[in-house]
């Protein structure tokens, strides 16, 4: 896969195939994976320039290598981030390009962090296109950092469902404090929130918040 990408890849200027360039966009691109960075931070890291980023992007997410969750904004809510939250588009990909093997990512709380959010927010996507709902997937941070929520499945008319994705077995309330914020701020217009976990239970939190098992979403 990775061969082929960069077989493929062209700069921005058209001035042919550059497969060292495409790469080292791909390996920035991988190490901000999860995250919500503005693209001077991705094309000034593999020392590129605005234009050939922007036409590497669009090849990489042609091709269904890389994905993005847009903002969510509301008039409710002031002063939320803008920026998407990036992702690579497979966690086997992810963890080949970022030089991390199974071992590492269970010693690594960060990475095996990452990688669970990668799967989970990937499989919601995958079944967003498929749900009778048409769900429109966002996800939403403040730009003080003090609060934010990994999936926003905007409804519409009918609200919208917030969720929470955790490298953990057993979460407790205070884990879903965001999603209760989110709730409280928003009122009816907040239809459920989800804390999905590695655990095996499903089990109630608070008002309209639950814990629910990552493997739910197959069942």
């Amino acid at each position: 896969m990775i061969e082929q990408l960069l077989t493929h890849g062209r700069t921005g200027s058209g001035n042919g195939r550059d497969p060292v360039r495409l790469g080292a966009f791909f390996a920035a691109y991988a190490l901000n994976s999860v995250r919500i960075v503005n693209d001077a931070t991705l094309y000034e890291a593999a020392g590129l320039d605005r234009r050939t980023s922007r036409s590497y992007t669009r090849l990489l997410t042609d091709l269904g290598v890389i994905a993005e969750l847009p903002a969510w904004s509301s008039n409710r809510l002031k002063r939320l981030a803008r920026g998407p939250k990036r992702y690579i588009a497979d966690t086997g990909l992810w963890g080949a390009a970022v030089g991390a093997d199974v071992e590492l990512v269970m010693s690594d709380g960060d990475l095996l962090g990452r990688m669970i959010d990668t799967f989970v927010a990937n499989q919601l996507r995958a079944e967003a296109v498929v749900d009778p709902t048409r769900p429109r997937l966002h996800h939403l941070r403040d730009r003080d950092g003090r609060h934010e929520v990994d999936v926003i499945a905007d409804l519409g008319a009918r609200g919208l469902i917030a969720i929470e994705i955790k490298a953990d077995s057993a979460p407790k309330p205070a884990d879903a404090r965001h999603l209760a914020w989110l709730r409280d701020e928003l009122g009816q217009q907040f239809k459920a929130g989800a804390l999905l976990h590695t655990g095996p239970a499903r089990y109630h939190l608070s008002d309209r918040i639950e814990a629910i098992p990552i493997c739910s979403l197959w069942s």
